[in-house]
């Protein structure tokens, strides 16, 4: 009989064993207001989750809480995910928080994911369009809020590293509702300074704080800046679409002032290294030359420098030689040759002439029976008037003078009368 009866911690047990191997209960996404909350000196965060008509215990071990980015307080509405099961002490169930996000957090975070895809597919992360970081600025724009540690900070380890430095800073709202417009703004107006670096950002706070810097206009604004701009937004873990866009992402504020201006006690360091290492590459070019020198002190040529002269000398007594020799050779080759050629024109001239002569013997012979003279050694006569040849009576007249060509004389006449035949 008394078999029947369970005792509390079996019951409180199987119950424990119920929830533990139920898969419903082992992966909870919950969500609620928190009441009761406790923080114990544990670090343990003991809190009821409740909506309108219904709550339930929660526990959150240290190891979990320690990873919250925000303080839960009474009335904080949240998302977290958990087991259920149940606490065998007293029997009740709780759940057992392992992660927990502010309520809204989750939205935002797929806002965030949704922008930083659509910016990434359009390549506004591409390193193409990195600009680089000037090593020796000499102005540079702080673009962020007047009050608070970021900007403090900033200032402080710019004047600590690099005095060689004029600073502008542009008062700018980090937070709220119209802090991207005045990111915006600010980034328009820096953008028309003689600025060689801009640092944008932030001090630290919740996604919500930030997300000024993850709006889709301020990424533009950064994109579009011909400035080199350094993102330095929150802390190390704090992520926005602003650090992804700038041409260089500084982790905090104080980080991006390192990385903006070199550390005057390190240049100085760098330079003296410098200059020992230039001074010990002067001082071997010195010793090298020096040997050299002494080689060449030491050389057969300077000793004895008339044998350079033998030398080229003797050099151009060859030389000369070869000249006459080539010039004797194209002397004797051009007299034969020009030799040759006044032979050939000697024979060539005395066949032209003999052509010439034995064409004008023939054509004399060919002409000489119409020769006159011959006409007139045989007793012919050629009578002439104003040394035109007649040959009709009709072309004289009386008183006229006329000339006769005989063979050994001319005889001059006047006419007196004439006969027709």
């Amino acid at each position: 009989m008394n078999n029947e009866y369970l005792t509390v911690t079996q019951i409180n047990k199987y119950i424990k064993y119920k929830f533990d191997n139920d898969e419903n209960l082992n992966l909870v996404y919950l969500k609620g207001e928190i009441s009761n909350f406790k923080n114990h000196s544990t670090g343990h965060l003991y809190f009821t989750i409740k909506d309108e008509t219904s709550r339930i215990m929660a526990v959150m071990f240290r190891n979990n809480a320690s990873k919250i980015k925000f303080n839960p307080v009474d009335g904080s509405k949240v998302l977290v995910v958990g087991r259920v099961g149940v606490y065998e002490a007293n029997g009740n169930y709780q759940i057992y928080v392992e992660e927990m996000l502010e309520d809204g957090v989750g939205n935002l975070a797929i806002e965030f994911e949704k922008l930083k895809k659509k910016l990434s597919e359009k390549g506004y992360f591409d390193d193409k369009y990195k600009k680089p970081i000037p090593k020796f600025p000499k102005k540079i724009g702080i673009i962020t809020a007047t009050t608070g540690a970021a900007i403090r900070d900033i200032i402080t380890t710019i004047n600590r590293r690099y005095r060689n430095v004029e600073l502008d800073i542009f008062p700018c709202l980090v937070q709220g509702v119209d802090a991207k417009n005045d990111i915006v703004r600010n980034l328009k107006i820096a953008n028309n300074f003689d600025l060689d670096l801009i640092i944008l950002g932030r001090g630290g706070g919740s996604i919500e704080d930030l997300w000024a810097f993850n709006e889709e206009i301020v990424a533009e604004a950064v994109f579009k800046s011909k400035i080199p701009i350094i993102s330095a937004v929150g802390h190390e873990i704090d992520f926005t679409i602003s650090d992804f866009v700038a041409d260089l992402r500084a982790p905090t504020p104080t980080a991006a002032a390192e990385l903006a201006v070199p550390n005057t006690i390190e240049l100085i360091t760098y330079i003296n290294q410098l200059n020992i290492r230039k001074n010990k590459s002067i001082l071997n070019i010195i010793n090298k030359k020096r040997e050299k020198l002494d080689a060449l002190k030491t050389s057969y040529i300077l000793k004895n420098p008339q044998s350079i002269y033998e030398v080229k000398a003797q050099k151009i007594d060859n030389l000369i030689e070869k000249l006459i020799y080539v010039t004797s050779s194209k002397i004797t080759n051009n007299k034969n040759i020009l030799d040759n050629l006044n032979n050939k024109k000697d024979v060539l001239i005395k066949n032209i002439l003999d052509k010439k002569t034995n064409r004008y013997l023939n054509i004399l012979n060919k002409l000489e029976p119409l020769n006159p003279i011959l006409t007139i050694k045989r007793g012919y006569t050629i009578t002439k008037k104003d040394d035109k040849s007649l040959s009709s009576i009709k072309d004289v007249f009386e008183n006229d003078l006329i000339k006769t060509t005989l063979n050994d004389g001319i005889i001059t006449s006047k006419v007196i009368s004439m006969e027709e035949m």
